[in-house]
């Protein structure tokens, strides 16, 4: 039959940690430590990427690269990129229990999905050594995927491209890419899902991409909320997302909708 059989989701920004903050505010924390200023949108525009590549494209931006040659006297080298990995993973690891809770809906979403047959997913920017620290605490407040994997088990190959997502469909026995639907919070995710020939999904409320709290998106009038829904949604397609959705209360619907266009003969990416 034409219908989904997975879903593949991100971690922070998607599933836990509402906004995404447990890396950004270690990025920012180890690039001033190394004399380095680094603003909280730079920090997160490579967001979703394996976090050594993470390091590699924000000193690879103009104004981080310019202040870097400005402060030592050279181009940043690959010796330098190891080092502020060292001190980011560290200082991550240390925080990273504390950014497990699961974003509204999401342990209910998926306790649907599940009972209507699907496969949970996932997959990540962090390591295996992060991934255990995230993994147990969202177990013990109620969300557990059927699988995850990080970029370790694919030779450090992580967003955007695609294997993370093939090695979901092997462990999960998915059939073929048109019936999985990739749902994440980043640009990378989406370029992840486009890659794979998967369906590509943004989800808006509680976003890297978004980049606010929840207090702060709470604090927001119900109009300048619905600005910046409308503002993070275009953006997803701007990135090439087959669809956006506000937030995980959605996705069944979404699937639903999916499962008639899969009907009628359509594929994911058919711009």
């Amino acid at each position: 039959m034409s219908k989904i059989e997975g879903i593949i989701l991100d971690w922070a920004g998607t599933t836990v940690d509402f906004g995404c903050f447990a890396p950004v505010n270690v990025f920012i924390k180890v690039f001033k430590a190394a004399d380095v200023e680094v603003t909280i949108d730079e920090a997160r525009v490579p967001m979703g990427m394996l976090k050594r590549d993470h390091i590699k494209a924000m000193l690879e931006m103009p104004r981080i690269s310019g202040i870097w040659e400005e402060k030592y006297g050279r181009c940043f080298t690959e010796q330098d990129i190891d080092e502020l990995y060292v001190s980011f993973e560290s200082l991550l690891l240390a925080s990273l229990a504390e950014y497990t809770r699961p974003l509204p809906k999401v342990v209910e979403t998926v306790q649907k999905l599940r009972e209507k047959g699907l496969k949970i997913g996932s997959t990540t920017g962090y390591t295996d050594s992060m991934m255990k620290i995230v993994a147990a605490g969202a177990k013990e407040k109620g969300y557990e995927p059927d699988f995850w994997i990080t970029p370790d088990s694919t030779n450090s190959y992580g967003r955007p491209y695609p294997y993370m997502i093939f090695r979901n469909m092997e462990a999960l026995q998915l059939s073929v890419p048109w019936k999985v639907v990739k749902v994440g919070d980043t640009a990378a995710d989406i370029e992840e899902g486009l890659n794979a020939g998967v369906w590509s999904v943004g989800v808006v409320v509680g976003s890297s991409q978004m980049g606010l709290s929840y207090d702060e998106f709470e604090r927001l009038t119900e109009a300048e909320k619905r600005q910046v829904i409308i503002n993070t949604e275009q953006t997803f397609l701007t990135y090439g997302a087959d669809f956006t959705i506000e937030t995980m209360n959605e996705l069944p619907q979404l699937i639903a909708r999916i499962n008639t266009l899969l009907g009628q003969g359509k594929r994911p990416n058919a711009k």
